[in-house]
């Protein structure tokens, strides 16, 4: 698929590490409360409470606290009511960086935006500035160990997956928003439970980047991941295996 890029694979890995510091609870439970308000709380007629609750699921959130994230997104607990708000900027060498929030107050959440880019050589830009670079896709992504990528490669297409991407010790399986949900059905059906699973802004084009401008790129994304109001972070561009490697001492 034109424009994956090596930032995108190195979120879909970096999810599990996330899930340890418990700080992705704080994500998940905004998402299925703004889920469960806009679209109510019942996952089976909710596609995107359905999603949020299965990517709460892989997370090992208790069920408890999925119930109650739900109830609060529908009135029947307490809790704040959060906005959905997108941010587009640039980081260094160009890259375009597209932010996704929930937050109860934006006069906060712009602020601190606006600080982590232009602290790490970015700045924030208008709205439509970047998002022309970016597809809306899903991705459902699965541990290249232990499976049979044939097989999966076989049904996927069958499915109407576009694409399937081998990267890293990774197979990521792409495919239209429509057709996720019927993917990610035959693919379950079929045996293959994928570790990660949503809808993502992939890019269509990326930028090479590599020396300091990859560094603060890679320190970019990160601190803007560690935003609680920042929901996810898409940016277009690719690093080298090599200068992979380097940074990782």
């Amino acid at each position: 698929m034109s424009g994956h890029s090596k930032w995108s694979t190195i979120k879909r890995k970096k999810g599990a590490a996330d899930a340890k510091r418990g700080k992705i609870f704080t994500k998940l439970i905004r998402e299925i409360a703004t889920a469960a308000r806009m679209g109510g709380g019942d996952p089976d007629s909710n596609p995107r409470l359905r999603l949020a609750c299965d990517k709460a699921r892989s997370a090992n959130m208790p069920k408890d606290n999925i119930g109650r994230a739900i109830a609060k997104g529908t009135g029947a607990g307490e809790g704040d009511a959060y906005e959905e708000v997108v941010y587009e900027g640039y980081g260094p060498g160009g890259v375009a960086v597209f932010i996704e929030t929930l937050t109860d107050n934006k006069n906060r959440t712009v602020g601190d935006v606006r600080h982590i880019l232009t602290k790490h050589g970015g700045n924030l830009g208008a709205s439509g500035c970047v998002s022309y670079l970016f597809e809306k896709r899903g991705v459902l992504s699965f541990d290249r160990a232990g499976i049979d990528a044939d097989r999966l490669l076989e049904v996927a297409l069958e499915a109407g997956a576009d694409d399937v991407i081998e990267e890293d010790g990774q197979i990521d399986v792409v495919v239209s928003p429509a057709g996720f949900e019927r993917l990610k059905r035959e693919l379950l059906a079929a045996g293959f439970e994928p570790e990660q699973a949503g809808i993502a802004m992939e890019p269509t084009t990326t930028v090479a980047v590599e020396g300091k401008e990859a560094e603060s790129m890679l320190s970019l994304a990160d601190a803007l991941d560690d935003l609680d109001d920042v929901q996810q972070v898409y940016a277009n561009f690719d690093i080298s295996d090599e200068e992979m490697s380097r940074i990782a001492g």
